[in-house]
């Protein structure tokens, strides 16, 4: 180590995989640990004796580099994109009612418009009653709307509200007083980083989070457990994705957000 500088020279294997956020996470998690060594600043990476310039995404390592570096974001908040929803349609308006009266969309959002909104109440359903994740009226969706029950809890909570988390089924429970207010579609952590089962609160409210170890913005988040948090995320998959968060799509994470109080209970059910 010079003038607060530490160099460490690791091998090809440490800046190799395709696997974007794990590769970031891997470069902070060294970061933050050579400079919690008493007197070290910022560190140089070398890799095989030589300066790794481009090899971590948003992130030049040509310079000694410091955590506090890694904690200024790089990218906008992002926004939902720019969607333009057909007419309104008698059909789809049914249908959203019908959404409605089971708990998969809220008062209000019967606008007869079919969205993503409407998509992600749809995949909700299907994956609660275990259909084939398409998120389209396909003829199996259509056959069981009709004869299908409101979501209850897994579990007995008594009074208040609190989230339950079925990872089989990749959907959240918001429940209040022992009644599902809402059952939204999720993607958890994905087998090589998934989501602990668990009894867990909420510790915090964040609305634009920045994501340190994965150099990205985590909007309306809500951690639970460590750096694991309910957030909106981009792309929402119907299987497990995420290094560990549970992912929410731009239509219903504001809602979640607005649902939620530090404190609530959240609980991590492996198999529903």
């Amino acid at each position: 180590m010079a003038a607060g500088v530490a160099t460490v020279d690791l091998n090809e294997r440490f800046a190799a995989g395709r696997d974007t956020g794990s590769l970031l996470a891997r470069l902070a998690e060294l970061v933050r640990t050579l400079t919690g060594v008493q007197g070290t600043k910022k560190v140089q990476l070398l890799i095989n004796g030589r300066v790794a310039a481009a090899r971590f995404p948003g992130v030049s390592t040509g310079k000694p580099i410091s955590f506090r570096d890694l904690q200024k974001p790089n990218l906008p908040v992002p926004e939902p994109p720019p969607y333009r929803l057909p007419p309104p349609d008698p059909a789809v308006k049914a249908l959203q009612q019908r959404l409605i009266q089971l708990g998969y969309m809220m008062r209000g959002d019967d606008d007869g418009q079919f969205g993503p909104a409407t998509q992600n109440a749809i995949l909700g359903f299907q994956k609660w009653e275990r259909l084939p994740r398409t998120g389209l009226m396909d003829a199996k969706t259509n056959a069981r709307l009709p004869r299908a029950t409101h979501p209850v809890p897994i579990t007995h909570g008594g009074a208040g509200k609190r989230a339950e988390i079925l990872l089989d089924r990749q959907v959240a429970l918001l429940i209040n007083g022992d009644t599902v207010v809402r059952t939204i579609s999720v993607s958890s952590g994905k087998p090589s980083t998934p989501t602990p089962p668990g009894n867990y609160r909420v510790y915090a409210k964040i609305p634009r989070w920045w994501s340190t170890p994965f150099r990205e913005w985590l909007p309306w988040a809500l951690p639970f457990v460590g750096g694991i948090a309910f957030h909106e995320y981009p792309l929402v998959p119907a299987y497990p994705a995420s290094h560990g968060c549970v992912r929410q799509a731009f239509s219903v994470a504001h809602w979640t957000y607005n649902f939620a109080s530090v404190g609530m209970p959240v609980k991590v059910v492996s198999r529903s």
